[in-house]
């Protein structure tokens, strides 16, 4: 767009300080589950038509660029963030949950983690020298060392992965500073070396993130209607299929639909504060972050909300937050590769609720699940560099709201497994897995729902009951 690296530093900063808002509302008014809100990459097809858009006008310089393309993208997060409001607190997004079953749940969480494995070995593969290290030492710290005793299960249980961070990171600094990337291939460079973002330098030591810091929003239909299709996406794919994991994984019922729709609501909510504040991109519940609850069994709320005090911390110390960006990608493709595996396991373990035996519901999740892998899998793969997806009509909304439906993993499955699954006759209800699952649909169906996902302080006895 041809912002600066002062001006990147800029974007992270908002980035993770709205982040650090949509987590504590989320954990508070929201979903209730520990979760944490994330950059959503649901919004790259959009943000490249508004690049392209601008690449063609004459600008007095590349900042000037970069501000105009800012004021767009916040103009357009503003527009589409009434999508997800009306969604949830309509109760529109709770009543289609309702036609979900395990059969369809199987496939969308699988499919939240399997469908980011490119952020793992082949971001992984770019610098093996490190990722590999990093992958073996983790599962050998937090699986096997912490057998040898009773105090070091715990302890490496928790904290076995910053321990790890730290020695590969180190390693890595040692590395750079040496000059073992010195005459390497300038992919490499940016794959291994601790310096490659020049965030430290460009960083400010404070500074606060406000609202419209790039100055009036720019509202253009054509953007709107493509960010409209990422903020769809957002919802249904990471923020749906990561809530159900994030409940199996931290041993709560399966959100109710109110939960979701209020959730969602929320979401488009913070994704208003998002383009108020000049964020680049909407948030959505974090899959990395869920598939820790499931390695480090720390499955709290609290520990959740402590964490955003950090985030903003980070946030607002800009040369703090540079730090710690300089741990090289391959270090997290390599905790991806495990974290993102757990997540994707936790959707498997929603079959034994349904007759794994029904011929019917294995082509279901067969169908669901291949479709979910091959069709988003065509769609990135026919995507030039600019970004133009293979739907290219003369409406480029129309093309940025199906290419973007389309590339998502999650989304293909809920839409393939929820029509099938509701259209194809089951011989009982209990093949579905129907008597499980209804129960869980209500405020009232289980008796943990309440105790899970009711709102703080007594806040329910002062709500209208159609908003709970």
């Amino acid at each position: 767009m041809g912002g600066t690296h002062g001006d990147k530093a800029r974007v992270i900063q908002a980035l993770l300080f709205m982040s650090s808002i949509n987590t504590l509302l989320q954990t508070l008014i929201g979903s209730r589950l520990p979760t944490v809100m994330g950059a959503s990459i649901a919004y790259t097809l959009p943000l490249f038509s508004i690049i392209n858009d601008y690449n063609d006008e004459d600008f007095a310089s590349p900042h000037d660029r970069f501000v105009h393309s800012m004021r767009t993208i916040q103009g357009s997060m503003i527009v589409s963030s009434f999508l997800n409001i009306i969604l949830g607190y309509g109760r529109a997004w709770g009543e289609l949950t309702r036609f979900f079953s395990p059969i369809v749940v199987v496939p969308v969480v699988c499919l939240v983690g399997l469908g980011l494995f490119a952020r793992g070995f082949p971001l992984l593969g770019n610098c093996v020298e490190i990722g590999l290290p990093m992958l073996i030492l983790l599962m050998i710290c937090q699986q096997y060392l912490k057998r040898i005793h009773s105090r070091a299960h715990l302890i490496l249980e928790r904290f076995a992965l910053l321990l790890c961070i730290g020695i590969v990171w180190a390693f890595a600094a040692i590395l750079t500073v040496s000059g073992a990337y010195n005459n390497v291939k300038p992919a490499t460079k940016q794959s291994c070396r601790t310096d490659r973002s020049f965030l430290m330098s460009s960083a400010p030591w404070i500074k606060i993130p406000y609202p419209f810091q790039w100055g009036t929003p720019i509202f253009r239909a054509s953007h709107v209607f493509g960010m409209l299709g990422a903020a769809l996406v957002s919802s249904a794919e990471q923020s749906t299929g990561t809530f159900f994991a994030a409940a199996r994984l931290s041993g709560a019922t399966a959100p109710p639909a109110h939960v979701l729709s209020r959730s969602i609501g929320l979401q488009g909510i913070g994704m208003l504060l998002e383009g108020l504040f000049g964020s680049l991109v909407g948030t959505t519940a974090s899959v990395e972050n869920v598939g820790l609850l499931g390695l480090t069994h720390i499955g709290s709320r609290r520990v959740v909300q402590i964490s955003t005090a950090f985030m903003i911390f980070f946030s607002i110390f800009g040369k703090f937050g540079a730090f710690f960006a300089s741990i090289p990608l391959p270090i997290f493709a390599a905790i991806y590769c495990i974290l993102l595996g757990i997540v994707a396991a936790s959707g498997i373990t929603f079959i034994q609720f349904a007759n794994s035996n029904s011929m019917r519901n294995i082509y279901v999740l067969g169908v669901s699940l291949f479709l979910g892998l091959s069709i988003p899998q065509y769609f990135v793969t026919s995507r030039t560099f600019d970004g133009h997806g293979p739907v290219r009509t003369n409406a480029v909304w129309f093309n940025d709201i199906l290419n973007t439906i389309f590339s998502s993993h999650a989304t293909v499955a809920i839409i393939v497994g929820t029509l099938l699954d509701n259209t194809l006759e089951a011989n009982h209800v209990e093949d579905r897995g129907i008597p499980w699952w209804k129960p869980f649909q209500h405020s009232k169906g289980d008796v943990r729902t309440e105790e899970f996902y009711s709102y703080p302080l007594r806040i329910n006895e002062y709500l209208p009951s159609r908003f709970l």
